[in-house]
């Protein structure tokens, strides 16, 4: 009894699934949301998207969730709370309103739900006409920059303390190789139209995702942007247009909530990134690449004659004639 080896009863961990690190970069584009109010509201949005925010964080407890906001002038956090304008963090004496203490909500959702709404609100009021009426885009680049950087920090911070003493993980977050550690992704729900000049910007963002192997997944309620879905093809992401506003909420708990390992990746060829040209997601398949063609039929040649064999006039025989 003395000879058998207990060690690994005490020190195996219990294996799952491994958390999930979800930014969300909300567009607030000023001009976009005032085009769609009559069909979409940007209060009605928040609302879905907290309800999708609960059900991620839900499906693990260690999973994780951050918001940015691309604003017409800048990208701002709106979740996390972003920083004081001196560059301090906010303690106990901060001007930030706690959540009410309400016995039949989750705390750390009520905490989401505040947070969310106090910095939105914000930036909605220090928003001046200036601002409004000068540009009618968005900063989607900038506010990619941020869910990038934040992505990056959390995965150094989650592999320093889930690294074991005789595996260091410099080389793994050096290459980005895929492990088993936090998973990330973005997720963007965008309406603003045209994103032309903000062209290099996007696209360094997209190849530094495609590096680091985070998926781009882009939802449009409104418009249509070329680099956006280009991004999310580049980074085997998911994008959807939204058809139908009432049903926001489906169409995120449906594509965006379930881990993409589930999904199967669209085939090869079905948006070329040189020419744009861009086919549905329900065309796989009705245009194929090789038109097939109808074969000739070859003359046989009479061995006899040396001629091309040509039909009798005789009619086919009938039986009983």
């Amino acid at each position: 009894m003395d000879g058998i080896d207990g060690t690994d009863h005490f020190t195996g961990g219990v294996e799952g699934p491994s958390p999930s690190c979800l930014v969300i970069v909300l567009d607030t584009n000023p001009h976009a949301w005032a085009l769609l109010s009559s069909t979409l509201s940007l209060s009605k949005t928040i609302a879905n998207l907290l309800v999708f925010i609960n059900a991620h964080l839900a499906v693990n407890n260690a999973n994780q969730v951050a918001i940015v906001a691309s604003h017409c002038h800048r990208a701002v956090w709106l979740y996390p709370a972003p920083p004081s304008a001196s560059g301090d963090t906010e303690m106990g004496g901060s001007t930030t309103q706690a959540p009410p203490d309400d016995a039949n909500k989750y705390r750390q959702f009520a905490l989401i739900e505040n947070t969310l709404l106090n910095s939105l609100r914000n930036l909605i009021s220090t928003t001046t006409e200036q601002e409004v009426s000068s540009t009618t885009t968005t900063q989607m680049a900038g506010a990619l920059t941020l869910a990038l950087s934040y992505i990056n920090k959390q995965c150094l911070a989650y592999s320093d303390v889930s690294a074991s003493p005789s595996k260091p993980t410099t080389s793994a977050i050096s290459t980005f190789e895929p492990t088993a550690g936090l998973q990330s992704r973005i997720l963007v729900l965008s309406v603003s139209g045209d994103l032309a000049h903000q062209y290099i910007p996007i696209m360094n963002t997209t190849f530094a995702a495609q590096r680091m192997r985070i998926p781009i997944d882009i939802l449009k309620l409104a418009g249509d942007t070329v680099f956006l879905q280009q991004a999310s093809d580049t980074t085997r992401g998911i994008y959807m247009h939204l058809k139908h506003p009432q049903g926001l909420l489906q169409y995120l708990m449906m594509a965006f909530l379930p881990d993409q390992q589930i999904f199967c990746s669209p085939p090869e060829g079905a948006i070329c990134l040189t020419c744009s040209t861009h086919l549905s997601l329900g065309d796989y398949g009705s245009k194929p690449a090789v038109v097939p063609r109808k074969k000739k039929k070859k003359r046989k040649i009479n061995i006899n004659g040396g001629g091309a064999e040509t039909g009798s006039a005789v009619g086919t025989p009938v039986p009983g004639e």
